[in-house]
């Protein structure tokens, strides 16, 4: 199953001129927060550990590891059972509207690509991924 592909914004009206890594920031945050809370897939941690590892220790971006190391892809082998269980009931359902309203508090961007790539924005949205992740648990485990 695939949740997104970061091609499919290159496209959008709204991306214009923007760095093609934009494309890959949104869901790279959440794909980043998945491979730091224990909800990786065997593909990425049998093949890419040292990934995870530059992860943790933030010498990459999210948008980074997502275009590395998924081709800008995120499917159900980047994560495990518990963890598409989660995104298939929050990514497509809640998350985006999440980031924008963590990442987007006081900058005011025009629209979702403009948000920066950074570990600023990872530190923005995590929080409101954990909240939604302890709520999502309460419920259905």
């Amino acid at each position: 199953m695939k949740y997104d592909d970061a091609s499919w914004h290159f496209g959008a009206d709204n991306f214009g001129d923007l760095p093609e890594i934009n494309g890959y920031t949104h869901t790279g945050i959440f794909v980043a927060w998945a491979m730091l809370n224990g909800l990786a897939g065997k593909l990425n941690t049998e093949e890419w550990p040292e990934e995870i590892d530059k992860l943790k220790t933030r010498k990459i971006t999210p948008a980074e590891f997502f275009r590395n190391n998924c081709d800008g892809k995120f499917t159900d082998e980047d994560l495990n059972g518990l963890g598409n269980k989660f995104a298939q009931s929050f990514f497509e359902d809640h998350y985006f509207g999440v980031y924008v309203q963590a990442a987007d508090q006081e900058e005011q961007f025009e629209n979702i690509y403009e948000i920066p790539s950074n570990w600023e924005t990872y530190d923005k949205v995590a929080p409101e991924i954990d909240h939604a992740f302890n709520l999502w648990k309460k419920e259905n485990l």
